[in-house]
């Protein structure tokens, strides 16, 4: 595809999810549930958040796409992440996953592993996630032990692309690898997008937010076209968010005000350039 195909491909999604406000369930992190939902309603999706099997289950076959994040975890995901995800299956519904903290902790190794058998439609990490979870996952370009700090990456984005590119081919899906400027591939092509502000590291929950946001796009999009999408629309609602205050607090405020203003065109007018995946 071209660089004006991609960017038409953007504006339709934004203008399909706005015209037609899919619902994206989350199981997503307890530390910024309000926020994930919040930017999922403000581009102009629907929230579900949910946590029992049973819930899993039923949203996951109503909903357009789920977004799994595996920040916090409870005993009871042992059920519920593989009952969503056969749901997920059964209804052919794609999903996003976010690998936060991979490597940290049995339970997440064993959901993370079982996850790999389903194939998520989009993964959405920091370099060192996306590198963490190639490694565990076995993939080239992976490395099970990284030097992630906590859920804060210390890896590069440009270290974490060639993990990105097997990801993307194993999954036949995109990856997303967020930083300073964000890199979406399906394996083949690259976009590194620009924009945001470095008010986005001093709030809580800009990845993750970005990961539910991302499965809103996937209701109306292929898997590149909604997680480019997704990061055009949070570097400009980040970019002129930044402009306008001086703290995160006034800017956690400001960035949702500016991804619910942003326009279908402006989303698509985002500044980002392609590239080829080299082997």
């Amino acid at each position: 595809m071209t660089e004006e195909e991609i960017r038409t491909q953007i504006m339709h999604a934004a203008e399909t999810v706005r015209r037609t406000n899919p619902m994206a369930p989350s199981l997503t992190n307890t530390v910024t549930v309000n926020f994930v939902a919040n930017a999922q309603i403000a581009v102009g999706g629907s929230a579900a958040m949910f946590y029992l099997p049973d819930e899993g289950e039923a949203l996951g076959a109503l909903g357009g796409a789920t977004y799994f994040n595996v920040g916090t975890l409870l005993p009871v995901y042992e059920q519920t992440v593989p009952l969503t995800l056969e749901a997920l299956r059964h209804a052919g519904k794609p999903w996003v996953l976010d690998p936060v903290a991979v490597g940290v902790g049995a339970l997440r190794t064993k959901l993370l592993l079982q996850m790999k058998e389903y194939r998520p439609d989009i993964i959405r990490g920091n370099a060192s996630e996306i590198i963490a979870l190639a490694g565990l996952w076995r993939l080239k370009g992976g490395a099970e032990t990284t030097t992630a700090r906590g859920v804060d990456s210390t890896d590069s984005v440009s270290a974490a692309k060639q993990a990105a590119a097997a990801l993307a081919k194993w999954t036949g899906g995109a990856v997303s690898v967020s930083g300073v400027d964000d890199y979406v591939t399906d394996g083949t092509v690259g976009a590194v997008s620009h924009g945001g502000s470095h008010f986005m590291e001093k709030i809580t929950g800009s990845g993750c937010s970005l990961g539910g946001v991302s499965a809103v796009y996937l209701c109306a999009a292929p898997p590149f076209t909604a997680a480019l999408t997704a990061v055009s629309a949070y570097n400009l609602a980040g970019l002129r968010a930044g402009r306008k205050t001086a703290g995160p607090a006034s800017f956690q405020t400001a960035f949702l005000d500016e991804l619910y203003l942003a326009s279908p065109e402006e989303i698509a007018e985002n500044p980002f350039e392609l590239e080829e995946v080299l082997e």
